[in-house]
């Protein structure tokens, strides 16, 4: 068995003349494995192994808003879950069985996979257990045992498996050229074919270096593959560089044609009531009920892998964005370990239970049948398709307010208007959207949440010139709203010539013909009592 704390890996690097940036690397499989590993880990799993490696010091590692999403989680009361073991799911997600069987052949392994835990029944006169063929589950408390008792005591942990011998994901023979985005090519590609490739144009005077991985470096990969689009000179190179994935980076447009047929089974739309300043169009907070909290709780559980294929591969992380690409561009069985690994990488299952009743992306998660033999004796798996029945992760109905950056709490009038108040804000600025949440909007938050600390904003595309959606438009503050609406009343006394387009609003001109030379009030139409500022003439009488 590898000891992972001392492992190494070995590279070949090529750095510019100028030492500023790595121009591919030469590895072997092992590490390929590992580096393609990242796309089978769901989002919250990497969120939590980030946030214990590197702390929260002076420079925590946030990942767009799923950092704060996760936290916010964490500090939800135990109560808004059915259960313990629902919080737990989305602190500490685990990948498919069938790929946590493959983290234990990794040469390094930064998944903190902890061996399956068997359970069986209490009952020391079962006849299973007398017969030395126990009834065993997978999950704690959930399945009866054919005593009928519930199997809740542990039998033994499953033992790490030994080293790999024929690849994990790659075969066990190749080895790959990497490029400092991440892109890999299988090492037969042809020198020329791969320069032009990875658009190396020049490479006079770079030099070859040996650079070593290990567990520490692996796990600055990791971070730095989410964060910049030059991981490997960051790496390599010590460049130290602070991260910038600004709101300017995320890029909204995506394209449903790949998944629309799969969605049609899960075309719900869900509500959103999301309060703006209406002076300036920025969202303020947002407030849901426990089925969109459910919806964006689960995103904690979708694998790297998945959210890419949602997404087509692009996700504005442009490292990650490049690694799922190439695993598309790989042959089968040529360079992969089996014919399922491409799937198993580029659309990881979830693990069984995890997609809530309010999943409304198109996921796949990994299928159990009711008993299956093994080495163990017959296993019995749950017979609810959510691990603890509900269906659910948080309990309802309840309401909870929702922050851009994904932050949830329970919802509480006093702290909303709080809140509003601290942000010096009066009620007449103040306005309320309620939203359509359907798979569009579920796939921009979705991805915007990677990258962006504005989810919100960015995913519902909220800004300063626009809004998808304006239903139920309220004025908070009771006065009357006249946003996108067109006005087409008019003066009986104003002959109307023209028409100006203000805010969508047509403000109709007075024409040449109106008296307005006698000492009486022209009637004027309401739009002109109401935008006054608009109308000089009504302003001078």
């Amino acid at each position: 068995m590898v000891d992972e704390e001392y492992f190494q890996f070995s590279l070949k690097v090529f750095v510019n003349k100028k030492q500023t940036k790595v121009l591919f690397a030469e590895a072997d499989n092992d590490f390929a494995d590992v580096l393609l590993s990242f796309l089978t880990l769901p989002l919250g799993k990497i969120v939590g192994i980030l946030k214990k490696h590197y702390g929260g010091g002076e420079a925590p590692v946030d990942i767009g808003s799923l950092t704060t999403l996760y936290n916010g989680v964490a500090n939800l009361e135990d109560a808004s879950f059915w259960d313990e073991g629902c919080k737990e799911i989305l602190l500490n997600p685990k990948s498919s069985s069938e790929i946590e069987a493959e983290y234990r052949k990794l040469k390094i392994d930064i998944s903190e996979t902890q061996p399956i835990e068997y359970f069986t029944c209490n009952n020391l006169n079962c006849k299973a257990n007398i017969l030395r063929f126990p009834c065993l589950s997978i999950y704690y408390d959930t399945v009866r045992c054919c005593c009928g008792e519930t199997m809740k005591r542990v039998v033994e942990k499953e033992s790490r498996a030994n080293d790999c011998k024929d690849g994990v994901f790659t075969r066990n023979s190749e080895s790959f050229i990497i490029s400092d985005d991440l892109r890999i090519l299988p090492n037969t590609t042809g020198f020329v074919q791969t320069l032009k490739s990875f658009g190396i144009a020049d490479t006079y005077g770079a030099e070859l270096r040996n650079a070593t991985f290990g567990f520490n470096e692996i796990m600055d990969l990791l971070k730095a593959s989410l964060l910049s689009h030059t991981p490997l000179t960051d790496i390599i190179l010590n460049k130290n560089q602070i991260y910038d994935y600004a709101r300017t980076k995320y890029e909204p447009r995506f394209s449903l044609e790949q998944i629309a047929t799969k969605a049609n089974s899960r075309s719900k739309n869900m509500n959103l009531k999301v309060v703006l300043q209406k002076s300036t169009n920025k969202l303020l907070l947002a407030q849901a009920d426990d089925n969109f909290v459910d919806f964006l709780f689960s995103f904690l559980a979708i694998p790297l892998g998945g959210a890419e294929h949602l997404l087509g591969s692009n996700t504005c992380l442009k490292s990650i964005d490049s690694l799922h690409q190439s695993v598309a561009d790989l042959t089968d069985h040529n360079y992969l370990a089996s014919v399922d690994t491409k799937n198993m990488l580029m659309n990881p299952e979830l693990h069984h239970g995890y997609i809530s009743e309010n999943m409304i992306l198109p996921l796949s998660e990994q299928r159990l049948y009711a008993t299956f033999n093994s080495t163990w004796g017959t296993i019995k798996c749950s017979s609810v398709k959510f691990v603890r029945g509900q269906g659910k992760y948080v309990k309802g109905p309840r309401l909870y307010k929702i922050s851009d950056d994904l932050t949830v709490t329970p919802f509480c009038m006093a702290s909303t208007l709080s809140i509003i108040e601290s942000l010096k804000i009066p009620l007449s600025d103040v306005k309320e959207i309620e939203l359509q949440i359907g798979l569009e909007e579920g796939l921009s938050i979705l991805k915007a949440s990677l990258t962006s600390t504005s989810a919100l904003t960015d995913g519902l595309k909220i800004d300063g010139m626009f809004m998808k959606q304006q239903s139920k438009d309220t004025d908070v503050s009771g006065g009357l709203k006249i946003d996108d609406v067109f006005m087409k009343q008019q003066s009986k006394d104003t002959d109307v010539s023209g028409g100006l387009k203000i805010d969508d609003v047509f403000m109709k001109q007075v024409s040449k013909d109106t008296d307005v030379s006698q000492n009486r009030r022209p009637r004027y139409s309401f739009i002109d009592k109401c935008f006054s500022c608009f109308n000089p003439s009504y302003m001078k009488l």
